[in-house]
């Protein structure tokens, strides 16, 4: 039987994906060390912030179940207005729960990271035949519904990213909100778009997931139900 190699290593075939190593591995050692964490075997969850242009990255320990903030990285460029995606050529940047669909060490952003629009939800709420896809965090400052973080630091998310799958994550999970979602933002929100109902009430419905993980810093199964809403 022919055993695959580990994910780690075939990743690293590729020059792009190298180069990350070479120049970033020791910076983000470095974030771990200074938070006393440990890069031998750790899980990630990626968290987006759409109106304050923010993208968090947050680690859980092998044996623990709670999740510690590794580090933030602001988007370089964005696109589209808050409120979710529905539809191809929108420009817009998808609001929900998803997850690295693809590790990309050939693209046209130096390296990208896949995510999974359109999930269960938006099928059921976008467009039915156009909904759109195609959406990375990715590389360089340019950007139609995705979320752009330069070259430098997308080499740093690629080599956490790796190294999570590396360690037996085969899923890596990202959220994606409008803004923050406490009470405050979220009354922010229903002022600005007091005359878009739909958007209002789905992003209340974003507001459990977002709260939830606030005030546990744990993960909990998100699941889609026949409206396309989110619940536990």
């Amino acid at each position: 039987m022919v055993t695959e190699p580990p994910f780690k290593e075939t990743q690293l075939k590729h020059a792009r994906v190298k180069t990350a190593y070479d120049e970033k591995e020791s910076v983000v050692k470095k974030y771990f060390s200074d938070k006393n964490l440990n890069y031998a075997s750790f899980h990630l969850f990626i968290r987006a912030f759409k109106k304050e242009q923010k993208l968090e990255l947050w680690v859980n320990e092998k044996g623990k179940d709670t999740f510690s903030l590794l580090n933030t990285y602001d988007f370089c460029s964005s696109s589209g207005v808050l409120g979710p995606k529905r539809r191809e050529g929108d420009a817009q940047i998808p609001e929900g729960v998803y997850e690295i669909n693809h590790f990309n060490p050939l693209s046209n952003y130096f390296l990208s990271l896949g995510v999974s629009y359109p999930n269960s939800s938006d099928k059921i709420l976008s467009d039915k035949q156009h909904p759109g896809g195609s959406i990375y965090i990715h590389g360089n400052c340019v950007t139609i519904g995705c979320i752009p973080i330069t070259d430098d630091k997308i080499k740093e998310v690629y080599v956490l990213a790796v190294e999570a799958k590396n360690n037996g994550q085969q899923k890596i999970p990202i959220h994606i909100f409008p803004s923050r979602l406490d009470d405050e933002s979220f009354n922010e929100l229903k002022r600005e778009y007091s005359s878009s109902e739909t958007v209002i009430k789905f992003w209340g419905n974003l507001k459990t997931i977002y709260q939830d993980f606030e005030s546990s810093k744990k993960l909990k199964k998100v699941k889609v139900g026949s409206k396309g809403e989110y619940y536990f």
